[in-house]
């Protein structure tokens, strides 16, 4: 079965920090750009960063540069959301998708992915 399983979601108080992971079953993540959205209630979904299938080119959402950093692992077939600074307009649930096609910036305008995964729940708040 193919699938991406995000984890490390979690309640954190405001200037946090959590990492989130995205791994990837039945298929391998090293042909896909990966990207992180997030929806929190009420809100439409956005594309927070975004990684292309080498690594080497990156997008970020302007709310979140300098303090959110993506990095991939392709031996470990997963990749990351590294948190800090958390604020709490940061609560939202984050879904991780994959893309083979996309460039970074397209994916996370655009939202495209084959393949999401469930979501895990960022809750930022004292």
């Amino acid at each position: 079965q193919l699938q991406l399983v995000e984890s490390g979601g979690g309640l954190v108080q405001p200037g946090g920090s959590l990492r989130l992971s995205c791994a990837a079953s039945g298929f391998t993540l090293d042909y896909y750009a990966i990207g992180w959205f997030r929806q929190a209630p009420g809100k439409e979904r956005e594309g927070v960063s975004c990684i292309s299938s080498s690594g080497g080119s990156t997008n970020y959402l302007d709310s979140v540069k300098g303090r959110f950093t993506i990095s991939r692992d392709n031996a470990k077939n997963t990749v990351y959301l590294e948190m800090n600074s958390l604020k709490p307009e940061d609560t939202a649930v984050y879904y991780c998708a994959a893309d083979p096609l996309s460039t970074v910036h397209s994916m996370c305008v655009m939202g495209s992915g084959d393949y999401w995964g469930q979501g895990t729940q960022v809750t930022v708040s004292s």
